[in-house]
């Protein structure tokens, strides 16, 4: 299914939280006034997939000189498996890079099989691991994306 990135801001927060809550358990899930405080903060940018008019995924994202830092991914769970994501993390990457990042951070779920295999497509490697990092107790493991390459246009 063709798709187009759209850059957002603060102004898109109940959008946001409204993908968010419906990729992730309710416990799991930001609200708009999360999303409000962290596109505000300098270096934070957000990217909306949209498809036949509608917005099917997002990504938030934060650089800060070298490195950048994917906040979260999420697509709503009817969209899954169609290239959504994958277009998503590549536009936070090129973006990032134009920014001026050469390396990407993000923290992933342990079990969460999709989303492992879409990163190390990507190129990530585990650097790390956060024990019982989120709400259920389930590990993050750290991964990095070296940016070299990336489109800086």
């Amino acid at each position: 299914m063709a798709a187009h990135i759209e850059a957002v801001g603060s102004e898109a927060a109940a959008l946001l939280a409204e993908i968010h809550a419906e990729a992730f358990p309710a416990n799991q899930a930001w609200g708009a006034a999360a999303f409000t405080s962290m596109l505000a903060l300098p270096g934070h940018f957000g990217l909306v997939a949209i498809s036949q008019d509608q917005p099917l995924g997002f990504a938030l994202a934060r650089t800060q000189g070298p490195e950048a830092e994917i906040v979260t991914i999420a697509v709503r769970p009817g969209a899954h498996g169609q290239g959504f994501g994958r277009l998503l993390l590549t536009s936070v990457m090129a973006e990032a890079a134009r920014r001026g990042a050469v390396e990407i951070f993000l923290e992933v779920a342990e079990p969460n099989a999709a989303a492992r295999a879409l990163y190390a497509a990507a190129g990530a490697r585990e650097v790390g691991r956060r024990p019982r990092y989120y709400a259920d107790a389930v590990d993050a493991l750290v991964l990095r994306i070296d940016l070299a390459g990336t489109t800086k246009n």
